[in-house]
């Protein structure tokens, strides 16, 4: 089930992207700023205290270099993992580094989903309009459908392979803390971007400020149970 999830919260992207094309795109970059919200409290609140837990100290150094990690990726993927991808129009060749960059992401991604419902859901709920916007702006760029099924089918294939070395290889469970911390430096990364970024000249209206509160009240939810 872990692995269905993330594989369709990805085509469930495309297909929302096919059905609002041509839709007022506000109503997405409030999506996109929950999402946000979502992922940087069940990081906030779940994935770095139970990775500071384990690895104490240490854990900061592992964040550190997630951070790091995602600011490289960065200059591969164009910022596609926060929503601010753009591509040339009616290019043909296949983007290489985008693909690259957002693979490793999305393999980040998938290990601390695999022992952790929140987590799961927080990547969910991030892919969804992240897909929705990759799947526009490769609509609006004219690539040939062919390559846009290709590059889609394997970027949901991703993070379901890091879930699957998280769960079913055992040589990795020494070093899972280690990457579980790295892959937080890589949510605050791309989260906090997102909330920042959210908004033209960096100014939240009143509808993406109460996105961004129900993102966070709802990542701190189960807490309170």
């Amino acid at each position: 089930m872990i692995y269905l999830a993330l594989i369709l919260s990805v085509l469930g992207g495309a297909i929302l992207a096919k059905l609002i094309r041509d839709r007022d795109p506000f109503v997405l970059s409030i999506t996109l700023a929950f999402s946000g919200a979502f992922l940087l409290g069940v990081t906030l609140f779940e994935l770095l205290p139970d990775t500071y837990e384990s690895l104490g100290k240490e854990t900061g150094l592992w964040v550190a270099c997630g951070l790091l990690l995602q600011l490289v990726l960065d200059f591969f993927t164009r910022g596609a993992e926060h929503g601010h991808v753009h591509l040339e129009q009616k290019r043909r060749t296949f983007p290489w580094a985008l693909f690259l960059g957002l693979s490793v992401h999305a393999l980040i991604e998938g290990f601390p989903a695999a022992h952790s419902d929140r987590m799961l859901v927080g990547v969910i709920v991030h892919k969804v309009p992240v897909s929705v916007i990759l799947t526009l702006v490769f609509l609006r760029s004219k690539y040939p459908l062919k390559q846009i099924l290709v590059f889609l089918t394997f970027f949901a294939m991703m993070s379901p392979l890091g879930s699957f070395v998280a769960i079913e290889r055992s040589e990795v469970l020494p070093y899972l803390d280690r990457i579980n911390a790295l892959s937080s430096g890589v949510f605050l990364h791309v989260a906090t971007t997102i909330l920042f970024e959210s908004s033209r000249d960096h100014k939240f209206n009143l509808k993406k400020l109460i996105a961004i509160i129900a993102g966070f009240v709802l990542a701190y939810g189960p807490q309170l149970l």
